[in-house]
């Protein structure tokens, strides 16, 4: 198993297929109340972007996009996707709608962006890997104004926003630090280190507390965002590729790649209170699950399954696993767009 699993790792990062077009439809496992909206996925082996009917489970649209796409974040008003090209050096812009890109954004040489937040202010921020920084793209649909923002650190590869946009936070694989970074000052940033190879990373929507975990130790961990102090450590399942708070704040859970299973971590208490299985960790090397992400209401988990080229909709209350949705080559980067 770690054989495959380390020649899938390496896939990951060089990933690049043909693009391929046409739907799948969901393969059903259990019945539930049927979800709404529509979800987004970066395909990353294939270069396309899917849109997926939520209420029937189909992808109705897979569309060309970039080399090796990643990590994805939908507008505040839902009429766009950003998608992170991290084969290259652009943010596109997508109608949601019909998959149109109307906006390629470049980050200049080597960029390589990676996490995308797409905030309620209207503003983009990315990662940029191969620079060592992040920026702040402002009026992405206008101007597009880019500012950018040295971490220093390698690997600088996920990130979040802060409520009031004053500061980012990234984690940096490479130098295995948490790195917050002063978005309106400019002060230096400030990095710690956390564990093994950092790389799953969430604000609580209060913003106050940073939530983080380390692949390489199977650990998740609990800061302070401003002054970066490790508040709680605590052990999760095998490989903690992701980490999501629920939009309730109540709960995050991580995507433990190696066993296939999401480690239910309960804010308030401070603990892992449960352990949900995606797949069995025998399966867990055909599935290689890595993005997660939450529905608006907090009933559904998705969890891109990248080898098997599925998403897999967890209800939290149960943990069963209501359906396994058919998408591109390499489903990774997820974005949700929810009706009322």
């Amino acid at each position: 198993m770690k054989t495959k699993l380390h020649t899938l790792c390496i896939a990951l990062v060089i990933a690049g297929c043909s693009p391929v077009e046409g739907g799948t439809a969901a393969r059903s496992i259990d019945t539930a109340a049927p979800a709404s909206g529509t979800l987004f996925v970066a395909n990353k082996f294939g270069n396309t972007l899917s849109k997926v009917d939520l209420a029937n489970g189909e992808q109705v649209l897979r569309l060309d996009s970039c080399t090796n796409p990643h990590e994805l974040a939908t507008s505040p008003y839902g009429q766009h996707v950003a998608l992170a090209c991290y084969g290259g050096t652009t943010v596109d812009v997508f109608l949601t709608d019909t998959l149109e890109k109307v906006r390629s954004i470049d980050l200049g040489e080597n960029a390589r962006p990676h996490g995308i937040v797409w905030h309620a202010n209207g503003d983009l921020y990315s990662t940029a890997e191969g620079r060592q920084s992040i920026f702040w793209i402002r009026d992405p649909l206008g101007k597009a104004e880019r500012f950018e923002y040295a971490s220093g650190k390698l690997g600088t590869h996920m990130l979040v926003v802060a409520p009031d946009a004053r500061h980012a936070w990234t984690t940096d694989l490479g130098s295995k630090t948490v790195t917050r970074i002063d978005l309106r000052t400019r002060r230096a940033p400030l990095s710690v280190t956390v564990g093994e190879e950092p790389e799953g990373i969430a604000l609580s929507p209060d913003g106050s507390s940073l939530w983080v975990s380390a692949r390489g130790s199977n650990e998740a961990y609990e800061l302070d965002p401003q002054t970066m102090e490790v508040r709680t450590t605590l052990q999760t399942g095998a490989f903690p590729l992701r980490l999501a708070i629920r939009p309730q704040g109540d709960f995050a859970v991580t995507s433990d790649l190696m066993d296939g299973g999401l480690s239910v971590i309960d804010l308030s208490k401070r603990a892992v209170v449960r352990q949900i299985s995606v797949s069995s960790p025998e399966e867990a090397e055909d599935r290689f699950q890595v993005t997660i992400l939450w529905s608006n209401d907090g009933e559904r988990i998705y969890v891109a399954e990248t080898a098997s080229d599925t998403i897999a909709e967890v209800d939290f209350e149960t943990g069963s696993v209501l359906r396994r949705i058919g998408v591109g080559d390499g489903g990774d980067g997820l974005a949700i767009l929810e009706t009322n």
